[in-house]
């Protein structure tokens, strides 16, 4: 479903937010956050992808990111998506104590039907809807929402206590487990 959102400069610091289809709470074990934890760092690593802060919840991920270089942000996202895609179906198909693997992959699997985009699976919805934050104000209003993504959802009672987000980062001495560039 293509919207008017758009990657702009990949210098800029853009704030994407990207969820599972139909909203599945896909995401809902460490070991699924733990995949896409894995392919973050590798975007840092490999292909330029600066990461500013993220949070990642049961059923969508927010990220603050830049690009170094010649690098663009739509293409780093692009293969993120599609690596962990496959790898979290693949993943959630071979877990033994995935007790809801049936209903998940009946679900991603009609979602793939319906996109003729996919030959088989569905996990991500294609948007990203990538807002670029223009000002300091902006900045500052979605790290905050960001970070308190997880206070809001009930699962912490403080955003740096939440293991999938770099609150920690921001909120405290400590380092979390994505090398992050402070933005503030």
């Amino acid at each position: 479903m293509a919207t008017r959102y758009r990657f702009g400069e990949n210098y800029y610091a853009h704030f994407i937010t990207y969820s599972v289809v139909n909203w599945i709470d896909a995401l809902s074990r460490p070991v699924y956050k733990d995949i896409v934890v894995d392919s973050l760092k590798h975007c840092i690593d490999k292909k330029g992808l600066k990461l500013h802060a993220w949070v990642i919840m049961n059923n969508h991920v927010h990220l603050i990111i830049t690009a170094e270089d010649d690098n663009k942000l739509a293409d780093i996202i692009r293969d993120h998506k599609k690596f962990t895609a496959q790898l979290l179906l693949q993943t959630i198909a071979d877990n033994q104590q995935e007790s809801r693997k049936s209903w998940m992959m009946w679900l991603f699997s009609s979602a793939g039907k319906e996109n003729p985009n996919n030959k088989n699976y569905q996990f991500w919805q294609q948007d990203n809807h990538p807002i670029i934050l223009s000002t300091p104000e902006m900045m500052v209003q979605r790290l905050n929402y960001l970070h308190q993504n997880p206070v809001r959802a009930g699962i912490v009672y403080k955003a740096e206590d939440f293991v999938y987000s770099s609150a920690i980062d921001y909120y405290t001495d400590n380092k979390g487990l994505l090398p992050i560039e402070l933005s503030h």
